[in-house]
C-alpha cells in the first residue's frame, strides 16, 4: 500500500556518506548518543545529547514505542546430501514450523532440498528443514522439524554494514523489548535507558507500547526507479485495546503523539487508515509504504536514526519533514561528524 507522488524518483533519496561515519558499535551509556533536533516549522537545527530529549516533552504527550524483540534469526546449516554451507535468515513465521526465509546461496536450495542445522559442542540440538516453496533472490519457504529448538541454534542478525560481531548481543535490543519476532531492532529505541523513561513518565509523558515485527525491508534499498513499483514486505503488528483507547483519546484532546522510530509510525498510521484515528485494537499484517505525498493522521513528532540512502525509511522521514529539509539535515549531520545507521546518532523531528 503506497501513497506516492508520481513524479518522484528513487534517485531523489540518494546521498553520499563517508564510510567512517557508519557506526560499528553502540554508544555507552545509550543516552549519550548525539541528538539533532529538527523543527519542521522554521527548518532550524539544534544539537544535543540524547539524554536532553526530556526537555522537548511536556505533560500529556504520548510516546509510542515498538516493543518487538530481535530473535536469533541467523542460522548456519548444510545440505543433507552435501557439505556446502548455507546461511539462513528467518524472516516471517507463516504457521507452526513453517517460515519464510532468506537462504544464501539460494541456488543450492530447490523444492525438496533437505537442510541440517546443528549445534556446537555445548549444544547437541539438531533440526532439519525442507524447502517447500521458492521465491526470488534466495527467498525460500522452509518447513522445520522442530522450530522450538531454533533459538538455541541461531544468532541475533546484524545489518550487513556492521562488520564485527557484538561482544554482547543485548546491545542490539531495546531496554523495553518484550515480544519476540523481529529480524532487526527498532533502532531509534536503542538510545533509551530505564532511567530516561522514568524521567519522561515523571514529566507526565504517557509511554505506550505497540508491537511491529521488523522484517527484511529494513536492510533493503529500493531498486526500482519509481518507488511506486517497489513491493514492501508485510510485517505483523499489534495494538492492544488499552493503547488504542489512549491514542484515540489523545487525538480527541489535541495532545501530541510522538513515535519512537519509523516502525511505530507505520503501525499506528496503518491502523488509522480507515477512520483517521485508532478507534479499535489492531492485530494483522502491515504493508503501508509511506512516501512524500502521504497525509499523516496521528503522528505529531518523530524520533528516528539516520537512514541508508534510497530506502523506505528515508522516504518515510522525508514524507514527514519534507525531502529537501531532511537531506539538508543529513548534510549537516555529515559535516558535524554524526554517526549513522543502526548504532548511530538520532534525530527528533518536531
Amino acid at each position: 500500500m503506497i501513497s506516492s507522488e508520481r513524479s518522484m524518483k528513487t534517485s531523489s533519496f540518494d546521498y553520499s556518506l563517508p564510510q567512517e561515519l557508519i557506526a560499528q558499535t553502540p554508544i555507552e551509556p545509550r543516552d549519550q548518543a548525539r541528538l539533532m533536533v529538527l523543527d519542521r516549522c522554521d527548518g532550524s537545527l539544534r544539537h544535543h545529547r540524547f539524554s536532553a530529549i526530556t526537555d522537548f516533552f511536556r505533560d500529556g504527550d504520548i510516546l509510542v514505542f515498538n516493543n518487538s524483540r530481535v530473535i536469533p534469526a541467523r542460522l548456519s546449516g548444510k545440505r543433507v546430501d552435501g557439505d556446502g554451507r548455507l546461511e539462513i535468515l528467518l524472516l516471517r513465521r507463516l504457521s507452526p514450523n513453517l517460515w519464510e526465509t532468506l537462504v544464501k546461496p539460494g541456488k543450492r536450495v530447490m523444492i525438496g532440498t533437505q537442510i541440517e542445522i546443528a549445534g556446537n559442542a555445548a549444544n547437541s540440538d539438531r533440526v532439519t528443514a525442507e524447502a517447500v516453496g521458492l521465491g526470488e533472490g534466495g527467498m525460500r519457504v522452509l518447513s522445520f522439524s522442530d522450530e522450538t529448538l531454533l533459538p538455541g541454534l541461531g544468532k541475533v542478525p546484524l545489518p550487513p554494514y556492521i562488520r564485527f560481531p557484538l561482544a554482547d548481543p543485548e546491545c542490539y535490543q531495546t531496554v523495553y523489548a518484550q515480544v519476540d519476532g523481529s529480524v532487526a531492532a527498532p533502532t531509534a529505541g536503542l538510545h533509551f535507558t530505564p532511567e530516561l523513561i522514568d524521567k519522561l513518565k515523571a514529566k507526565g509523558v504517557r509511554c505506550l507500547f505497540v508491537t511491529l515485527h521488523i522484517g527484511l525491508d529494513t536492510f533493503q534499498p529500493v531498486r526500482e526507479d519509481d518507488p511506486a513499483d517497489h513491493r514492501i514486505h508485510q510485517e505483523y503488528g499489534v495494538i492492544s485495546p488499552e493503547v488504542a483507547d489512549e491514542l484515540s483519546q489523545a487525538r480527541r484532546e489535541g495532545r501530541r503523539i510522538i513515535c519512537v522510530g519509523t516502525t511505530s509510525v507505520r503501525l499506528i498510521e496503518a491502523a488509522a487508515q480507515a477512520t483517521g484515528a485508532v478507534d479499535e485494537p489492531f492485530a494483522g499484517w502491515v504493508n503501508l509504504f509511506i512516501v512524500p505525498g502521504y497525509q499523516f493522521r496521528l503522528v505529531d513528532a518523530l524520533i528516528t536514526n539516520f537512514h541508508l540512502p534510497r530506502t523506505t525509511l528515508l522516504m518515510l522521514v522525508s514524507a514527514f519533514a519534507g525531502r529537501d529539509l531532511i537531506l539538508d539535515a543529513y548534510q549537516e549531520a555529515i559535516a558535524q561528524q554524526y554517526r549513522f545507521y543502526s548504532f548511530g546518532d538520532c534525530m527528533l523531528i518536531l
